[in-house]
């Protein structure tokens, strides 16, 4: 692979400050950090740093990752190995459960066969007095708990280990059995192995520790995804961590370590993607044993990366150094695999690298059509009579969603960030059973074209302060991690969506701190690493807070209630909602998008009684193939006077749906006692009392049949467009008039 343009090119002061540090050279001595060079990683650098105090590591993060090493990109394996090799290693082996042991650099297998071949050291020697001088691992071996290297003597005086292929001893008198058993199987842990290198996980382990205990070679191993092939969740796996963790206590100081004091350790380190996979005694209960996240390249890395990327980049050529650092900045949280497919996204889509929020919007979403980018000019300008079709009476709410959708389409805002927020962010309040639902479906219909793109959560299920995990996803190690948040998810398989949180008055003040990050940064990340992007996303939260008040305002006043004084209440009561939660900094980001819908004034009413009747008819249509008539000069003055009430005025287009269940409710019966034959006409209609009567009228082909052989309908008294009322008479007089049924009574 080619160089970059090193370690100097596009550095900051304090890249340029650290010069070309390179792995296992003298820390400075102004006391000043260790930041990232041209040369390594930062989490390399800590490495190092914690081999050197004599700790064992586990790395774990984004082991999948590339990065800059040695002023090129590296695989996390290359970037390890150079590390240990840089270090002083001899050998550097590294087991995984695919590959099994092998050697990343050269000529260290054949230093490994013959070190593995060479029969046990039959003392510690010089090594085991250098580690109690204090110029090794502090109290060597045996303060680590690890077994005494091979063919020593005990310390109670006993014989020392027998070679491999010497003939057992015999057991002293009186000695248990049970002392003999475990004296055998040091004998076989520590004995020279049969030609070949070991091939099994606990033949591995038992080789690496034998070697790590001895101080005459600098060796290093790694253990990668052994969370994978040891399952913590099943105890035949505890003896083989044990046997890893002790491998990794029993490492001693080489004697060829060199450089300024203290040296490491022979080096026995694992990497796994996530330590919660981990049994949590493997390392919790081990102070030698540390915990190393890796996390994505820092932004003096990343700089480094896009440096050596820049010519793949559309317009890279002609980029000025502004250019770059926007780009270090809208990259923040990329991986390094991520930074080079986002070069050439940028080649393949065309989108240059001036243009930071656009190469980031094509990288993340991945898509071919963007919906926004679809829309109809004059479909987004007629945007707030579209949708006052659907929701009637709310003139100060559509016209408000209207104007941020189009805003929304023209892309006109303050700044850019490289990490876009929400296309919109809506806080709708007021009155329930107003149309606030209804029109969140409606603005994802005419955004998107599909009914599906809205997706709705009720915010009562997140009462509770560990529901907010479910929103983001379970942590590592706790049930349900793998997968992921509910509404990260829908976000990663839905980019394009409207997203209604609906009452979310109700939700617990932990969950809104996800909305904060939502609201201010466009982006989500969950349990497992993923980040969710809302950047093409409208946001819309629903609430009722101030409605309870709302029947109080209206009792006592001849008037109707202004749409001011309404909108100046529910403002009001959603400000204070907010600061006693102690959330007001979400306030402040919603205040631009809160929308009051008004109450349903008396105009209203007859308009969304007249749709939901229609959609009743349909239904007895679609079911029946009976058509349903109403009667409107009836229904429409006893709707009205019952929506009149304060306390029904309080519950919106809900109570005119509730007030209408009586319709409903015996046009069912109606239907159930008298089955009207297919083609029948049932009317609705409300008597004087008050009550609902339900009638049939139906064609009799065999009297209405004329000599001409058709059939004639008869007369409905009520109805548009229907004969008069003799006729009707008549009609019922030769059995048109098939029963009658009346129900309800005074409401």
């Amino acid at each position: 692979m080619a160089k970059g343009p090193g370690p100097g090119a596009g550095a900051d002061p304090q890249q340029s400050a650290s010069g070309d540090r390179r792995a296992g050279a003298t820390p400075p001595d102004d006391g000043q950090p260790v930041v990232a060079d041209g040369m390594m990683p930062l989490w390399a650098v800590s490495l190092g740093w914690e081999l050197r105090r004599g700790r064992q590591v586990i790395l774990n993060g984004q082991i999948r990752d590339r990065w800059w090493f040695d002023d090129s990109p590296a695989s996390f394996r290359e970037v390890v190995a150079g590390t240990l090799a840089a270090r002083g290693a001899e050998v550097v082996g590294w087991w995984d459960p695919v590959g099994g042991l092998t050697f990343p650099l050269p000529e260290h297998a054949e230093r490994f066969d013959r070190l593995a071949a060479a029969p046990p050291a039959t003392g510690r020697g010089d090594g085991a007095v250098r580690d109690r001088a204090g110029t090794g691992d502090p109290g060597g071996a045996d303060s680590g708990g690890g077994a005494p290297a091979a063919g020593a003597t005990a310390d109670d005086g006993s014989a020392p280990r027998r070679d491999a292929g010497e003939p057992p001893a015999a057991e002293p008198t009186g000695r248990p059995r049970r002392d003999g058993e475990r004296q055998r199987s040091r004998e076989r842990l520590f004995a020279a192995r049969s030609p070949g290198r070991p091939r099994s996980f606990d033949d591995v382990v038992a080789t690496v520790q034998r070697l790590a205990a001895s101080p005459d070679a600098a060796t290093a191993f790694v253990f990668e995804d052994v969370d994978h092939h040891l399952p913590a969740d099943r105890p035949e796996s505890q003896l083989g961590y044990l046997r890893l963790r002790a491998a990794m206590a029993a490492a001693v100081t080489p004697h060829s370590a060199e450089g300024p004091q203290p040296h490491a350790r022979n080096a026995v380190l694992c990497a796994v993607g996530d330590v919660g996979r981990l049994p949590g005694w493997f390392h919790l209960e081990d102070p030698r044993i540390a915990a190393l996240h890796i996390g994505p390249p820092a932004p003096s890395e990343r700089r480094l990366w896009l440096t050596w990327l820049l010519r793949y980049f559309d317009g890279g050529r002609h980029a000025a150094r502004s250019d770059l650092e926007a780009l270090v900045g809208a990259t923040d949280g990329m991986a390094g695999w991520e930074i080079e497919s986002l070069a050439r996204t940028s080649r393949l889509r065309g989108a240059p690298l001036q243009k930071p929020d656009k190469l980031l919007e094509l990288h993340r979403l991945n898509v071919n059509v963007d919906p926004w980018a679809q829309l109809d000019r004059e479909t987004v300008a007629r945007a707030a009579h579209a949708l006052a079709s659907r929701v009637v009476g709310q003139p100060a709410a559509v016209n408000a969603v209207a104007a941020a959708l189009q805003s929304a389409f023209v892309g006109v805002d303050f700044g850019h960030s490289g990490v876009a927020r929400p296309r919109g962010a809506f806080f709708f309040v007021g009155p329930t059973g107003v149309g606030k639902t209804e029109l969140a479906k409606a603005v994802a219909e005419l955004m998107f074209g599909d009914r599906s793109a809205y997706a709705r959560f009720d915010m009562s299920e997140y009462q509770q302060e560990h529901a907010a995990e479910r929103l983001a996803g379970a942590p590592p190690g706790y049930i349900g991690y793998e997968q992921g948040g509910e509404l990260t998810r829908r976000v990663q398989e839905r980019p394009f969506s409207v997203l209604l949180f609906d009452e979310i008055e109700k939700a617990h003040p932990k969950v809104l701190d996800k909305f904060l990050q939502i609201l201010e940064d466009g982006r989500l990340t969950d349990g497992r690493g993923q980040t969710a992007y809302f950047s093409e996303c409208l946001i819309i939260f629903t609430s009722n807070t101030g409605a309870e008040e709302l029947r109080t305002l209206l009792e006592g006043r001849e008037d109707e209630l202004p749409y001011t004084a309404l909108e100046a209440h529910f403002t009001r009561a959603v400000e204070d909602r907010f600061r006693e939660n102690g959330r007001p900094e979400i306030y402040g980001r919603l205040k631009p998008g809160v929308v009051v819908f008004d109450m349903l004034r008396r105009e209203h009413i007859v308009s969304i009684a007249d749709r939901l009747l229609g959609q009743l008819t349909e239904s007895v249509r679609e079911r029946h193939r009976v058509e349903l008539v109403h009667d409107t000069r009836t229904l429409h003055p006893w709707i009205t006077a019952r929506m009149s009430e304060p306390e029904h005025q309080a519950y919106g287009g809900r109570q005119i749906r509730n007030e209408l269940e009586q319709v409903r409710a015996q046009v069912v019966r109606h239907l159930l006692e008298h089955r009207p034959a297919p083609g029948s006409r049932i009317r609705t209609e409300i008597g004087p009392e008050g009550e609902v009567r339900v009638t049939t009228y139906m064609t009799d082909p065999a009297s209405a049949a004329d000599s001409t052989g058709t059939a004639e309908t008869r007369a409905m008294p009520g109805i548009p467009g229907s004969a008069d009322q003799t006729a009707a008479a008549d009609a019922a007089g030769q059995g048109g008039l098939a029963s009658t049924a009346e129900g309800g009574g005074p409401a």
